[in-house]
């Protein structure tokens, strides 16, 4: 029985065991949900010894565990260790949720539940293949599975287990998905993502809140400084303005941009998906360039003073942001972080105090297209998809891809078969049941080809 036979005749199954994993609520930044954390820990670890996995393991944390597995049939193979994560982000705000977000429901094709795509779909996929090529005796390399638990709040635990378990993680290549492709009919590969600085801005002002009518106009009020230090932070042409920010951006030649844009963007299908009238960004660069090749500072949530229902006239003792910045090539977010920070304190007026927090951050990364693994991946969706994928650069961040660069010696292939339209990290959710089979059937052709390529 072939791959693809194997897949077709367990469709079912393979799509009622991914709903169970979605019923999980794994949410990594919420305490509340640890229990349900450990629970899908232990489900990933029961999926794989029931495909056939030799060695399964819970690896405690100082967090959430990281799920060891590998299946060495030959140890002069290649052998492919693969990553992923079993955490989600928070479904909050629930009510702009059509269904619930840990009740799964599939319409028009699609499954809608947190981390449908973002990445219990993408990572069960690589279960399933694995299931797959053991069902049909066609498994042709060793491999190595490490599914961690806190991708989604920084991966802090991740260098720590990497550093101490180099042997036990020795492979040839990485094999992610945790990424998009441009579509069902265009096939990609990402070979680039940014880097990541995360962090948290408070502005105090008086040490309570007041009443704006006997103090307003008076006392500075800390949103509206706030607001005006972050407005600050662009331009009129959208150019972050903290200083030295971008002293080590790499700049791409004109023939660079041009290869990038090559790849199929429909502005106004991109509009109309969003529901905006324009785009917004850097002057003097693509919708493309800007999110895969620019670097970017973003608001991701803005709190104070009275926000229930109905009014209070109340001027408020702080307000607080949550920022991020997407770096890329040659950026470090250490030193991002560092002049954000010492940037962000040097504007606040006297009238306030500024506390900067950082969060986590990661480092941008771009893998070769010259490499045995890509040519392996670009047969294997030649073959399943019937065209060549093309290279693109992705604007998310995976911030582990640079850690195993740097700690095991191993380039990351990032396989991703999610789409823009995912809505991952947002309400709604989805993730393509044609994606997730085409994906199945993929990932199991590219370690025949990967084997190949290899001797």
């Amino acid at each position: 029985m072939s791959a693809k036979q194997y897949i077709d005749e367990n469709r079912q199954k393979f799509l009622d065991e991914l709903i169970d994993l979605l019923r999980i609520p794994s949410v990594s930044a919420d305490s509340k949900f640890k229990d349900d954390v450990h629970r899908a820990a232990d489900f990933v670890k029961s999926s794989l010894e029931k495909a056939g996995i030799d060695k399964a393991e819970i690896c405690e944390t100082a967090g959430y565990p990281i799920v060891y597995g590998e299946k060495i049939i030959d140890p002069s193979l290649p052998t492919v260790l693969v990553y992923g994560h079993y955490d989600v982000q928070p479904p909050d705000p629930y009510e702009l949720w059509d269904s619930p977000p840990f009740e799964p429901v599939i319409k028009n094709d699609k499954i809608y539940a947190r981390g449908a795509c973002d990445d219990k779909g993408q990572m069960f996929m690589h279960v399933k293949a694995f299931e797959t090529m053991m069902a049909t005796d066609s498994l042709s390399c060793n491999i190595k599975f490490m599914i961690e638990g806190e991708e989604e709040v920084g991966s802090d635990n991740l260098g720590i287990f990497v550093k101490n378990n180099k042997e036990k993680l020795a492979a040839d290549v990485i094999l992610v998905s945790d990424t998009a492709m441009i579509s069902l009919d265009t096939p990609s590969i990402t070979t680039g993502l940014r880097g990541l600085s995360y962090l948290e801005v408070e502005v105090v002002g008086p040490n309570r809140d007041l009443h704006s009518g006997v103090y307003g106009g008076a006392v500075a009020n800390p949103i509206n400084v706030l607001c005006e230090m972050i407005e600050s932070l662009k331009d009129e042409n959208n150019h972050i303005t903290i200083p030295g920010f971008y002293d080590n951006v790499q700049e791409l030649t004109e023939e660079e941009r041009k290869a990038i844009n090559k790849a199929a963007f429909d502005l106004e299908a991109y509009k109309k998906d969003l529901d905006i009238n324009d785009v917004n960004g850097e002057k003097g660069y693509t919708s493309i360039e800007r999110t895969g090749i620019r670097p970017s500072l973003d608001v991701n949530g803005i709190w104070g003073g009275y926000i229930g229902e109905g009014a209070k006239t109340v001027l408020p003792s702080k307000a607080n942001a949550k920022i991020s910045m997407r770096l890329v090539p040659n950026q470090s977010s250490e030193e991002i972080t560092k002049l954000f920070s010492d940037h962000f304190k040097r504007i606040a007026p006297d009238s306030v105090k500024v506390k900067v927090t950082p969060h986590h951050g990661g480092e941008p990364a771009v893998t070769p297209i010259d490499s045995v693994a890509y040519a392996a991946a670009s047969d294997a969706f030649e073959e399943a998809w019937g065209k060549r994928p093309i290279p693109t650069r992705d604007g998310g961040s995976i911030p582990i891809v640079a850690l195993f660069k740097e700690e095991l010696g191993l380039d990351t292939l990032l396989m991703g078969f999610g789409l823009d339209s995912d809505a991952i990290h947002s309400p709604n959710e989805h993730y393509g049941v044609t994606n997730y089979f085409k994906g199945i059937e993929t990932i199991s052709l590219f370690y025949k080809h990967f084997a190949k390529l290899s001797k």
